[in-house]
């Protein structure tokens, strides 16, 4: 056990984080001998939003590297929707019946994360939306937590921690205002100490109301106020956030931005999306529900089965042209023109596709940017159902 209660990355590589079943099972099934060649398929029956965007990859991929099993996925970043299998191994049973928790837990977690992050950043409609919610999780899963939020498409993120690539976002925060006589000392010395590169965003609610605030504020030089009222004073929101833009505007600051944050959620983010410019998203991406994803076994010694429920047998899962999905019993003919989205990851435990985060992330957003309507679901045109087979 790690320093902070954590388990160590070693003891998940060995299989021992796992539900106690399998590791008492592994055990009856190895005195009796029984270690049958399956294929077990992860999908997710139901999913909190229409559409999900797949995450978590890479951590399964170094879990399984090395064992005598071989798996196929959609990649990181390809929008999947109830029912579809997203991953695919292929092995004994028992190389790698332990490994089924850490397996879905990196999938179920990340995935939910990127599919928030999806989500808000289609509700924004270009507004950029960042990753403010790192303190919301344990700061060991910190760097996860920003790369799944990367990956669903949020324009930045605020944990030091995160992957080197992506860009790093922040402004200040109230203690830093409190440590000044008043606000306006807190924003020139910001203004003045602050690397060039640092946008000069400032932080506007701390003493006063926020016009107030934004007005010292833009005389200080902030190129965007950021507001981050607790929801215990909020009031009328959108009267407060007109009244600051009145107010900028009035005075001469028309070119300073609104930047909104604190607890901030989807629902709130197409409330105003009309009014701020930018959005700093917490718990809404860092505490999202979880991919309900769950694995089972399709395929037993080379015939087909399943358990009540599930679909048997191994299956390809086709994008169409017109970005429907389709999916195919292995060995079906493929519809023309369509893209099968499952790929070999590992072949007998060698790595055979490298995933790659940058284009994970251009992924979703190719997805999202050619084929969304008004509801943002992927291959929908308005009025049209939306359905798979």
């Amino acid at each position: 056990m790690g320093l902070f209660g954590t388990v160590d990355e070693e003891v998940i590589k060995r299989g021992d984080c796992a539900d106690i079943y399998f590791l008492r099972c592994e055990e009856i099934l190895q005195k009796e001998g029984k270690n049958p060649l399956v294929v077990m398929e992860v999908t997710a029956v139901g999913i909190p939003d229409e559409w999900g965007v797949f995450c978590g990859l890479e951590d399964v991929i170094a879990l399984l590297k090395g064992l005598p099993v071989t798996v196929d996925a959609m990649p990181e970043g390809t929008m999947f929707l109830p029912n579809e299998p997203v991953l695919r191994i292929s092995g004994r049973y028992l190389d790698f019946a332990r490994y089924e928790t850490s397996i879905l837990g990196f999938l179920c977690h990340a995935s939910g994360i990127a599919t928030a992050a999806a989500h808000i950043r289609v509700c924004a409609e270009g507004r950029p939306v960042y990753s403010f919610g790192s303190r919301r999780q344990h700061p060991a899963i910190a760097s996860m937590i920003e790369r799944a939020a990367w990956i669903g498409g949020v324009d930045g993120v605020s944990n030091t921690c995160s992957h080197p690539d992506i860009p790093k976002s922040g402004t200040m925060p109230h203690a830093f205002v409190m440590c000044y006589d008043n606000p306006a000392a807190a924003f020139a010395s910001f203004n003045r100490n602050a690397s060039p590169e640092v946008p000069r965003i400032m932080l506007s609610d701390t003493f006063c109301d926020e016009k107030r605030e934004s007005l010292v504020a833009a005389g200080q030089g902030a190129c965007a106020v950021r507001l981050d009222t607790p929801r215990s004073r909020r009031g009328d929101m959108r009267a407060i956030i007109n009244e600051v833009r009145w107010e900028l505007d009035a005075h001469g600051y028309s070119g300073v931005k609104i930047f909104l944050s604190g607890g901030v959620t989807r629902d709130e983010v197409i409330e105003y999306r009309d009014i701020v410019d930018a959005f700093g998203i917490g718990g809404a991406i860092a505490n999202a529900p979880v991919i309900d994803f769950a694995m089972d076994i399709v395929e037993m010694e080379g015939t087909m089965c399943s358990k009540r429920g599930k679909r048997c047998g191994v299956k390809q899962v086709y994008e169409l042209p017109d970005r429907f999905h389709v999916v195919l019993l292995e060995g079906v003919p493929a519809p023309a023109h369509a893209k099968p989205l499952l790929v070999r990851y590992l072949t007998n435990g060698t790595v055979v596709t490298a995933g790659d985060l940058q284009e994970a992330r251009m992924r979703f957003l190719g997805s999202f940017e050619t084929s969304q309507c008004s509801c943002g679901s992927p291959g929908c045109a308005e009025g049209h159902e939306h359905h798979h087979h």
